[in-house]
């Protein structure tokens, strides 16, 4: 896959974290949050499934080999959301997702500077401090009613 590609897949990506907690929210008050995120995360297993059984990419099978919190990403994925659920109704998509966006780029920071998970240590320079701190003014811009 070319870099371009990629940009643009997660271009797509970045679009669909935007209007998934909107859909969900929608959604919550039909059947209650916990059931929209229920709903969210089944039909997503449904389609994940789907896909990884018609192509010959990877397996399960090792599955058994990996450690208890490489299986966590799920229940991850299940809190956040659960909170984007929450929290759109209540402070909006913008507010969440610029709340979301900073405090991913605040634990990356922590998390590449301590090599955390096995990953390459990036350490905590000037430029990425004041980068952060930058969203942070962001966010609190955002969030300020």
């Amino acid at each position: 896959m070319s870099n371009l590609v990629l940009i643009i897949l997660m271009v797509a990506g970045g679009v669909a974290v935007a209007v998934q907690p909107s859909i969900n929210a929608r959604l919550a008050e039909k059947t209650g949050y916990l059931q929209a995120a229920t709903i969210s995360f089944a039909v997503g297993t449904l389609v994940l499934l789907l896909i990884s059984l018609t192509t010959s990419q990877g397996s399960f099978r090792r599955i058994s080999e990996s450690d208890w919190w490489q299986l966590s990403g799920g229940l991850f994925g299940a809190f956040f959301v659960t909170m984007t659920i929450i929290g759109v109704p209540r402070i909006g998509t913008t507010a969440v997702l610029a709340l979301t966006i900073v405090s991913q780029l605040v634990a990356g920071l922590l998390m590449d500077h301590y090599g955390l998970f096995g990953m390459r240590g990036i350490p905590l320079d000037f430029k990425r401090l004041v980068g952060v701190v930058l969203l942070l003014v962001g966010v609190a811009l955002i969030c300020r009613r």
